[in-house]
């Protein structure tokens, strides 16, 4: 009765998520965030139970004079339940992971959005294409720059295909509450996963693979929006609207039409950066 008022998302922020970043903006991600938090919730019940009979062999089997008690060589029940009960546990994890694992990587037939992810040194290109494959026609692009950076705006509801592919050498799309990130390889090699949105907002993606001198600055965002405004954006993409035009159409102005999570790449060429005429080096 007292677990029946519970739920794993209140079970897991109540407790800070066991380390886990949050539950995620994506169908996909719930999923591993409640696979995580009831493995912690396993684990625990394990703990409890092994803390348990420590404490009480100790209060039970404690030292009460000098007669040496019964000794005794093995107890073959107790040694099978150690034995077997490790094993059931660790196959009943493995079970669930791969569950998981396996729908998040599972690719629809028809998805409802393309998007090939087009990583270069240290920016980012996101294509709305009009079909699946390298040979599919790009009907709308954002590329990002070192004054601007690129916004991905994806609807909400909906299966999106992510198609990855580098010009140079290997990078990294990560958005941490996708709680999902996958390499982006250079050459004939097409990463590809796709995920289903079901919460609006802005967050920060990055890099997650050490691509060179400025891989720290390599940043997007994602903007989740409803299906009608996405539609409305698209629209405004393909008829010639610069990113800002278009995201001030679905109520996006000033300064809401550019990145809200992170700022551009920063050289460190600007006066505040090393270098400067008027500096002392280290030591000197």
């Amino acid at each position: 009765m007292l677990l029946s008022g519970c739920s794993i998302e209140g079970f897991g922020k109540a407790f800070g998520n066991f380390g886990w970043p949050s539950r995620g903006v994506s169908l996909q991600a719930h999923k591993m965030y409640d696979l995580w938090i009831a493995s912690v919730i396993a684990a625990l019940i394990v703990g409890i139970f092994v803390w348990g009979l420590i404490f009480w062999c100790v209060i039970r089997y404690r030292k009460r004079g000098d007669e040496l008690p019964v000794q005794t060589r093995f107890n073959m029940p107790m040694e099978v339940l150690y034995t077997v009960t490790p094993i059931l546990i660790v196959a009943v994890l493995f079970y669930y992971t791969a569950i998981v694992q396996t729908d998040v990587d599972k690719l629809s037939k028809n998805p409802d959005q393309i998007v090939q992810v087009t990583a270069f040194k240290w920016q980012w290109e996101f294509d709305y294409r009009d079909g699946m494959g390298k040979d599919a026609n790009t009907v709308a692009s954002t590329v990002g720059s070192a004054d601007v950076i690129p916004l991905l705006v994806l609807p909400v509801g909906e299966k999106i295909r992510f198609e990855e592919t580098s010009k140079d050498v290997i990078h990294s799309f990560w958005v941490p509450e996708m709680l999902f990130k996958r390499d982006v390889f250079p050459g004939s090699a097409r990463n590809v996963f796709e995920a289903t949105l079901d919460k609006e907002g802005r967050y920060v993606g990055r890099c997650a693979e050490l691509c060179g001198t400025y891989h720290a600055f390599m940043q997007f965002e994602l903007v989740a929006v409803s299906k009608d405004k996405f539609d409305t954006y698209l629209t405004a993409k393909k008829g010639g609207a610069t990113t800002q035009e278009a995201m001030a159409q679905i109520g996006f102005t000033g300064k809401e039409a550019y990145a809200v999570t992170t700022v551009p790449l920063n050289t460190r060429r600007q006066a505040s950066g090393w270098n400067q005429s008027n500096t002392v080096a280290a030591g000197k």
